[in-house]
């Protein structure tokens, strides 16, 4: 997939107030227009002009996608969101639908699709003169430690706007989240009357979606934990008694003689809390030491001498 530089697509500067960006795609929009253009590649310019409307008209969508530009990427270079690239940024989640995504590009999709926060719409409650103010969205990135005892901790959110101007502004601000032990990626936490303000009527809730910050040691897998165990040889073939580090500290754990390499084992209740708690998963993964002397060496080839009718590849017989 390609990164779309959308400005170089309008032909205007970066810092482009909303009034230029809007005068750049009407002069585009009417020069490629299908029904009138007389360009060969008109569809598909007319199609990319639109696209770029749709986020640099949008104050949350250009502030998020600002920030992935000025991470050093250049338009037609190969391109893979990085996965905390919208966290931070508070949205309103208006002005566009998941449907809309099928008229745009792949880049468009992976930035703006059905997975992204800028596809869920505030709810309204409309009520005589009163009106609900919009739900907020964000996403914010959490340690595992923190899941799994719980936490408390200040996070801080932009909220991008025009400004009178017409040009992007980030309103910022700070709150305090407390974040559930046990919470899971994917999970929202809810922060009551933090959204929008409403008119006349109670403000919006803010929505804040948990994800996990990548870990050292450990993946998550819903509660479920992931842990790769190095082993030597001896140890997997002779088994051991080996210190293992979990979320809620160091345990020792039996590794069974004969042990193969990518073999799981299985620590019941040693993942995320909940009702049940997750487990954690143990993949073992063999290390084997290079021989650096002359006696390791020769220690090697006398394993070799001893196990020489040991084919770990025998069963490939049956495939030829």
């Amino acid at each position: 997939m390609k990164f779309k530089d959308y400005y170089d697509i309008l032909g205007i500067s970066a810092d482009a107030s909303q009034d230029e960006v809007k005068r750049a795609y009407r002069k585009l929009a009417r020069k490629y227009h299908p029904d009138v253009s007389k360009e060969p590649d008109a569809e598909e310019r007319f199609k990319e002009v639109n696209e770029a409307y749709e986020v640099l008209k949008d104050p949350e969508k250009r502030a998020a996608y600002d920030r992935l530009r000025r991470g050093g990427w250049h338009g037609g270079e190969e391109f893979t969101p990085p996965p905390d690239w919208s966290a931070g940024f508070e949205f309103s989640g208006g002005g566009f639908t998941a449907a809309d995504a099928a008229q745009f590009s792949e880049f468009f999709e992976s930035l703006f699709g059905a997975a992204s926060p800028f596809t869920r719409r505030g709810r309204r409650a409309h009520g005589g003169f009163s009106v609900r103010g919009e739900d907020h969205y964000a996403q914010i990135f959490i340690s595992l430690e923190d899941s799994y005892h719980g936490a408390s901790r200040t996070i801080r959110l932009q909220l991008p706007q025009y400004d009178a101007q017409g040009r992007l502004i980030k309103q910022e601000r700070s709150l305090r989240v407390k974040i559930p032990r046990g919470i899971t990626e994917g999970q929202q936490i809810r922060l009551s009357g933090q959204g929008a303000p409403g008119l006349g009527g109670p403000a919006g809730d803010l929505y804040l979606e948990v994800r996990f910050k990548s870990h050292p040691v450990f993946k998550a897998d819903e509660r479920d934990i992931y842990v790769e165990l190095p082993v030597t040889p001896w140890e997997a073939a002779l088994g051991a008694q080996i210190k293992l580090p979990t979320l809620g500290g160091w345990v020792d754990m039996k590794i069974p003689p004969g042990t193969q390499s990518g073999s799981k084992l299985r620590l019941k209740g040693r993942g995320l809390p909940g009702t049940p708690p997750g487990d954690q998963y143990v993949v073992v993964r063999m290390v084997t030491p290079e021989p650096r002397t002359e006696q390791e060496r020769s220690l090697y080839e006398s394993m070799a001498r001893l196990w020489s009718r040991y084919n770990p590849r025998a069963h490939w017989e049956d495939v030829a």
